[in-house]
């Protein structure tokens, strides 16, 4: 696989605002296991190699389990997740496939039961932003395999 595009042929402050809201979403009261959790999901449907590599690799690193980043795929017929991380795994899962899917009440209502609306709306805000950065390493064809944790800290 040939890179098309790299970040250092980019405007210079073209990705400012992204990382702006990595920092918000890093910071924010969502826990980073779940965040970690969210991303590797929306990029496995999304099949971005680049940002399983580093999401795989954040994971880990905060305390997930090889069993579960494994799961996740199949989160649905498996005993690993608690109720609050379907409820987001679901949102993520219509959020990502918004094409196909709706937001629906039920999903909705799942992230009500475990959420505040802010937590809710940062969610959202963390699910637009990883699909974001799948589409932008999957148009560049960033290659995977060299992230290192907290390279983009």
């Amino acid at each position: 696989m040939t890179q098309r595009i790299t970040f250092q042929d980019l405007p210079k402050d073209m990705l400012a605002g992204l990382f702006k809201t990595g920092a918000f979403l890093k910071n924010s009261d969502i826990d980073q296991k779940l965040l970690d959790l969210l991303y590797y999901r929306a990029s496995q449907i999304n099949g971005c190699a680049m940002c399983l590599d580093m999401h795989y690799k954040e994971a880990i690193h905060h305390g997930e389990t090889h069993q579960r980043l494994h799961g996740v795929i199949a989160w649905r017929e498996t005993p690993y997740f608690d109720e609050r991380e379907r409820a987001a795994l679901a949102f993520t899962e219509a959020l990502t496939n918004a094409n196909q899917q709706d937001i629906n009440d039920d999903i909705y209502s799942a992230l009500e039961e475990h959420f505040t609306p802010g937590q809710i709306a940062t969610l959202a805000l963390a699910v637009g932003t990883v699909n974001v950065w799948n589409r932008l390493n999957k148009t560049f064809r960033t290659v995977p395999g060299h992230y290192e944790v907290g390279q983009f800290a």
